[in-house]
């Protein structure tokens, strides 16, 4: 719901009576307030007093002190905050006016020449004085500031607007997805741009959304993974290829998780999962290096230590340090189950697992993952719960595979790619009986996906890395709508300004 603040309604007709235009077409600017600061700072009253140059800027009011037929503004751009000084004897009596009536939150247009007050403080001794755009909404209390934490994610541009450390992460977002670009150019990657839309979702088990084409007149899927088609393109002879993209999954909200989210994901022919290990381990620290200056990421109450090696250890080795359960007990459903029950009190078990592999998986996120702080690589994993990867020559139960988990959350998936036809049809088959069982987390069988392997794919490895989990580690956010601009929210009521709780839904798998 929107709603026009009738104090300032009342202005913008006086301002239209005076002949002012609240939203004029845009005019030039010469500076932002950090270049005038740039020129400003190093000099002194006297040489201010010599310099010669005029400034033009524009900017947003934050500030305002009026004092008769003088006053003073802080005014915020892009690039920061600037102090200017208006006189009625400088600009004459309808620009002064014009200034009797600016509110916190218009955008003005100043020009003049550089001073420092009797404090000493660089100001902007305003000459002219224009109106850029007119705000029609109070802003939040300078002193409270913005706390509301639902309102300041359902209303971002007033949080970014309010919030200087809010667009500062923003601009880290940036600065990390240049980087990752730049790293994988340099590497002769190509970067791609495969389907949103599909016919069959695929590349990870997710529950996708569903929509319909009205021209073709069948269902498609938002895309889950880009995996299947990238790998696809292995097979056309795109040797090195990397796509960020955004992922839809239909499933439930937390601090990790939202259903829109941002991915890399990047394939390399000729190449295993060891190899991506030493990949991924470079390109992460060298970019907390490059963000931060160091490898020494605080995170929270912690300090995360991203400088090489990483550690690396199995499933299987994490699983029997962090619950005590030796491998025979890790081969036993039984044993699995009575330890669960032992340790997990009020446990639904008519829901639990009926499979090793979804048993480790349980045991992995509840005994294991909230205790790797440190980035650690874990390797090992079971077929059952790895479908579209390679099976270990020496034990074919297992694949060639890892995950990167970072303060007890996955921060990367990866593995040697299944490239044998056969295989990869077998598992689609175990699938979709998943799926035909009641898993809407299951994939489905592509069949041009198999086809396409039937014409060769070069052994591969890829690996996908969750974006906005990437800028939560580095920018020290522990929820995800931090970093997302715009999160998934529960829409406001009809017929009414109140919101419905938030709350939160029950929580994704990774």
């Amino acid at each position: 719901m929107y709603e026009f603040d009738p104090r300032r309604i009342e202005k913008l007709d006086l301002l239209r009576e005076m002949g002012v235009e609240p939203w004029p077409a845009a005019q030039p600017v010469s500076h932002t307030a950090a270049q005038v600061v740039e020129v400003g700072d190093p000099l002194d009253s006297e040489a201010l007093e010599a310099l010669e140059e005029r400034f033009t800027v524009a900017g947003r009011v934050m500030a305002k002190n009026e004092m008769g037929k003088a006053g003073f503004a802080k005014i915020e751009d892009r690039s920061g905050r600037l102090q200017v000084y208006v006189r009625k004897n400088d600009l004459g009596d309808a620009p002064f006016a014009l200034w009797k009536k600016i509110d916190l939150g218009d955008i003005v247009r100043v020009s003049g020449r550089l001073m420092r007050t009797r404090r000493g403080d660089l100001t902007l001794q305003c000459e002219t004085f224009e109106l850029a755009s007119k705000c029609l909404n109070s802003l939040p209390d300078k002193w409270k500031g913005l706390t509301d934490t639902e309102f300041r994610h359902r209303h971002r541009y007033v949080d970014l607007l309010m919030n200087g450390e809010i667009r500062d992460i923003y601009r880290m977002r940036a600065q990390v997805i240049r980087y990752i670009r730049n790293f994988f150019d340099a590497r002769e990657y190509i970067e791609v741009e495969t389907p949103m839309l599909q016919v069959i979702p695929g590349g990870a088990t997710a529950r996708p959304f569903v929509t319909h084409h009205n021209a073709l007149g069948i269902p498609m899927y938002m895309r889950i993974a880009p995996e299947l088609y990238l790998k696809r393109l292995l097979v056309g002879g795109l040797e090195r290829v990397y796509d960020l993209n955004r992922c839809f999954r239909n499933e439930g909200i937390s601090l990790r998780h939202n259903p829109e989210f941002t991915m890399l994901e990047f394939y390399q022919a000729h190449a295993t999962y060891l190899d991506l290990i030493e990949l991924t381990e470079e390109m992460i620290a060298g970019l907390a290096e490059q963000v931060l200056g160091t490898t020494d990421v605080p995170y929270g109450d912690e300090s995360l230590d991203f400088s090489r090696p990483w550690r690396r250890a199995t499933y299987e080795e994490l699983l029997i340090e962090n619950t005590g359960l030796d491998s025979a007990a890790l081969a036993s459903l039984d044993a699995m189950r009575a330890f669960w029950i032992k340790n997990q009190r009020g446990a639904d078990v008519d829901k639990l697992p009926e499979s090793r592999g979804k048993w480790w998986d349980l045991l992995f996120e509840h005994f294991v993952e909230p205790k790797l702080m440190n980035p650690t690589f874990v390797t090992r994993f079971l077929s059952e719960v790895s479908p579209l990867s390679r099976r270990c020559d020496d034990d074919p139960e297992f694949v060639d595979r890892f995950e990167l988990i970072v303060a007890g959350r996955e921060l990367a998936n990866a593995f040697t790619e299944l490239n044998d036809p056969q295989d990869q049809a077998g598992r689609f088959e175990a699938q979709v009986a998943l799926r035909d069982e009641g898993d809407d987390e299951a994939m489905f069988f592509d069949s041009d996906y198999i086809n396409a392997l039937c014409y060769g794919m070069p052994p591969a490895a890829g690996e996908g890395i969750g974006i906005d989990r990437l800028v939560m580690l580095l920018a020290n956010q522990q929820s995800i709508r931090e970093v997302i601009l715009f999160p998934t929210l529960r829409p406001i009521r009809e017929g009414g300004a109140a919101e419905e709780s938030e709350g939160e839904a029950p929580e994704a798998q990774d």
